[in-house]
């Protein structure tokens, strides 16, 4: 009664959409640890970018995305990206997610970054909602079988082959096996590190940590997105101001009312996150203040109103009139690049083991995403999945055989991976109490935007202590925080093993790329580490 063809643990784009089309195929069991609506796409304010313009096409969409992630992204893979992007938006237009309109065509918005308008948007600035709703609908109308508060907490494997999970039911406490062929995680991130994020509160790297404790290999860690504007009001918690605001014309200003993007960056406002997050920061301490501001008061109330009308009536909700005052904001924890390495396919290195969306690393965002890619990205490779899973190569009777993506990327430039453990580290006696406030502000103020070895070897040491203190998890929110302290250590040790800045990984001791680091990191469960 237990077994199923697919086994899909998370309910966000990545989850819901591959869910639909693997139902088509055999059965499917939906496993969320909170509600099927619980997820970080339904916060996605930015949209999908796929290149359908008449002034656009794959292959400048595939540039685009190459320079934003600086010498890491995996070619290959970024092709696929670009190049299946229009079909998958063509299924979620299938499955009636209201893309936003203009003369009877899907409106095209430019962002950060980006050559060209190739953003498409639903209900402005409330695309991931959008997404998130119609997908749950039709998922609930097919017989797709859905567990809600029921958090996954160990991944079965017998000889290199995946064969199920355990399970706990959240409510009654009381633990459960479900086998499959195939096992697809798609649980998101792990912004909930930090203590400033825009990141639901279930995203605290489920997936990552089961992956990694089941086996599997967990790459580029180190490249955490930081975005630029998040909003900054007293009592008010971080809400993100999309990328589009500067897409549209925003601009940031400092305290005293100055211009200072072009101090930076000839790019000014529409330079990648990195940069513009870093530039804000350095504002921030030139200034002595803990904010900027991103003026729109320039551009029509028609367009604000209408285009980001989730953000205006946010915003108005809280006092401030974002077509007469300025938007004050600050940087903000956001999307995570590494995860579980996969292969062109989504598969890891056990087999029967998938990874979508956030959870997975396919190398399309290298060291610093390209906006509007993530959501992308997830439909793309979840499809990818469901086509690996279907096609001969897992045909009855076939023996399976492993299809790993070798560093393909060789050929582009990607040096060979660095392969690692996490490292035993020396428990101190003297350490802060652990709980999430503590942790989420030892990874804000030490492994956050701007980074140096003093202040992550500190946090490697704290972490390391933390985790060696941790008794068993029995419920859901101990295994949560188990979870984060292992992605955390998995982040800082990456971090510290990068010597070298690249993307959204910044280090002031080693403030320049380096061609010998251009290769990635990847760490592997050692039963004899911490």
């Amino acid at each position: 009664m237990n077994y199923y063809d697919y086994i899909v643990v998370g309910s966000g784009i990545a989850g819901l959409y591959v869910s639909l089309l693997a139902i088509e195929h055999g059965s499917v069991l939906i496993l969320t640890k909170g509600s099927i609506e619980d997820c970080n796409t339904r916060y996605a304010q930015g949209g999908v970018a796929v290149a359908i313009g008449n002034d656009d096409s794959p292959e400048l969409h595939f540039k685009d995305t190459m320079a934003a992630g600086d010498g890491l992204s995996d070619a290959e893979t970024v092709h696929i990206l670009t190049n299946e992007a229009a079909d998958c938006i063509a299924d979620l237009i299938r499955f009636k997610v209201p893309f936003d309109t203009l003369n009877g065509e899907i409106a095209l918005t430019k962002e950060a970054a980006h050559s060209v308008s190739r953003v498409i948007h639903a209900g402005g600035d409330a695309t991931g909602e959008h997404i998130e709703v119609t997908l749950s609908e039709h998922v609930r109308s097919t017989p797709i079988e859905v567990m809600e508060y029921c958090l996954v907490n160990e991944i079965l494997v017998d000889k290199g082959e995946v064969k199920g999970v355990r399970a706990l039911d959240c409510r009654t406490g009381s633990e459960e096996e479900y086998t499959c062929r195939f096992l697809i995680l798609a649980t998101g991130g792990v912004g909930r590190l930090f203590k400033y994020t825009t990141n639901s509160d279930v995203v605290t790297g489920d997936g990552v940590a089961l992956a990694f404790e089941a086996g599997t290999e967990i790459r580029d860690m180190e490249f955490f997105q930081f975005h630029p504007t998040v909003l900054r009001l007293p009592g008010v918690a971080p809400f993100l101001i999309s990328e589009a605001v500067r897409g549209e014309g925003g601009i940031l200003r400092n305290v005293e009312g100055r211009r200072f993007m072009s101090d930076y960056t000839p790019e000014a406002e529409l330079a990648p996150r990195d940069i513009v997050a870093r530039s804000i920061v350095y504002e921030m301490r030139k200034t002595g203040s803990d904010r900027v501001f991103l003026d729109v008061t320039h551009l029509s109330p028609r367009l604000l109103t209408t285009r980001f009308p989730h953000i205006y009536r946010f915003c108005l909700e809280h006092g401030l009139d974002i077509t007469t005052e300025f938007i004050p904001v600050d940087p903000a924890a956001h999307y995570l690049m590494g995860g579980v390495k996969v292969s062109a396919w989504g598969e890891a290195n056990i087999s029967g083991l998938f990874a979508a969306g956030e959870t997975a690393c396919t190398g399309v965002h290298g060291a610093n995403r390209l906006a509007s890619n993530s959501l992308l990205e997830a439909v793309v490779f979840s499809k990818r999945i469901i086509q690996k899973t279907t096609s001969s190569y897992y045909s009855e009777g076939e023996e399976q055989q492993r299809n790993l993506k070798q560093d393909s990327s060789l050929t582009h430039g990607v040096g060979p991976s660095i392969s690692c453990s996490l490292p035993c580290r020396e428990v101190l006696p003297n350490v802060p109490p652990f709980n999430l406030p503590n942790l989420q502000s030892l990874m804000w103020n030490k492994v956050g935007i701007i980074r140096s070895a003093e202040n992550l070897n500190e946090a490697a040491n704290i972490l390391a202590t933390w985790q060696c203190s941790l008794s068993r998890p029995t419920d859901r929110s101990s295994h949560e925080l188990n979870n984060l302290v292992l992605c955390a250590r998995l982040m800082t040790e990456a971090a510290l093993l990068r010597k070298e800045s690249r993307g959204a990984h910044f280090r002031t001791d080693f403030p320049q790329s380096s061609s010998q680091w251009q290769r990635h990191t990847v760490f592997k469960k050692n039963h004899a580490s911490n």
